[in-house]
């Protein structure tokens, strides 16, 4: 069985396993339609059309389908797509054509395309054909101030961690951080955490204590690998404030880091480091807990 066919045969199975015979029988049809087709319109027509048969609720894999998903794509995270996702990228998935022309009706989806194509689209890049050239697509897309594209491309998507240089990588999270969205959910922070990235991160969290206004406490985790005096004095400043969540985040930076002369600041927290020894404390669940009260 061809490659590309069998890939895509499984995001076929993940629709068998949630969705309605009659959503099934409609997307077999346009499958096939794409597949003998020369033309793109085939696929524009069921694109669009998709949303007629699929939901946007959230896909959740059989065990035994998440693993062969993994097998073939490391840390896809389908469970974040919609069954409405999962048919657009089984559509895309299923076009015969060759390198020019399929970049050819891949652009012209993404640059015609409203939101909900959109976030199918950019979700879809680890799957899709030609990774390394769609990258200036990735790129482009972040300049978007719309959260749920802005999240189809940094959030629980292998793709930037993979491809995306460093100086692009840095802009993705710093937009991450200004748009309040949840670091935890970006695969690969901690491995491509890089010092540039850290140095920003500490001059915006300066712009915004001069503006007077709360910096994201999961900003602090971007410099652990790079604690030095300079920062210990940042982490200081936040350790000064009356704000719980805040003062986990630096103490958790500061038991992470390798820094010897900022442990004696642990002192003061020996409940917050019981929580970080329990596991109770992470950057996830202070993650979870700003957007839950603060965003």
């Amino acid at each position: 069985m061809d490659k590309g066919i069998e890939n895509s045969n499984m995001f076929y199975q993940l629709l068998a396993e949630s969705c309605e015979e009659k959503s099934l029988k409609w997307i077999q049809v346009q499958a096939e339609k794409i597949e003998n087709s020369t033309e793109p319109n085939a696929l524009f027509l069921a694109f669009s059309q998709a949303s007629r048969y699929f939901k946007k609720v959230s896909c959740t894999p059989s065990p035994s389908l998440q693993a062969k998903l993994q097998s073939q794509y490391a840390n896809l995270e389908v469970s974040y797509w919609t069954l409405l996702q999962i048919a657009r990228t089984y559509l895309i998935l299923k076009l015969p054509f060759g390198k020019e022309k399929w970049f050819k009706t891949i652009n012209q989806l993404f640059e015609t395309g409203d939101l909900y194509e959109q976030q199918a689209l950019f979700a879809a890049l680890p799957v899709l054909p030609f990774q390394e050239e769609l990258i200036p697509r990735a790129i482009d897309g972040l300049r978007t101030n719309i959260s749920l594209v802005f999240d189809a491309i940094a959030l629980n998507n292998p793709y930037p961690a993979k491809y995306f240089p460093e100086a692009n990588w840095n802009q993705m999270v710093l937009k991450a951080i200004f748009m309040q969205r949840p670091l935890y959910q970006i695969q690969e922070l901690e491995s491509r955490r890089n010092l540039a990235l850290a140095d920003i991160a500490r001059d915006f969290a300066h712009e915004r204590w001069a503006a007077g206004r709360d910096v994201m406490p999961e900003l602090w985790r971007l410099i652990v690998p790079f604690v030095n005096e300079s920062f210990q004095k940042d982490l200081e400043k936040v350790l000064a404030t009356d704000d719980l969540l805040q003062v986990k985040a630096a103490v958790l930076a500061v038991q992470e880091s390798d820094f010897a002369p900022s442990k004696i600041l642990l002192e003061k927290y020996p409940e917050i480091i019981k929580g970080i020894q329990k596991g109770e404390i992470k950057w996830e669940s202070i993650g979870l807990e700003f957007q839950r009260t603060r965003v």
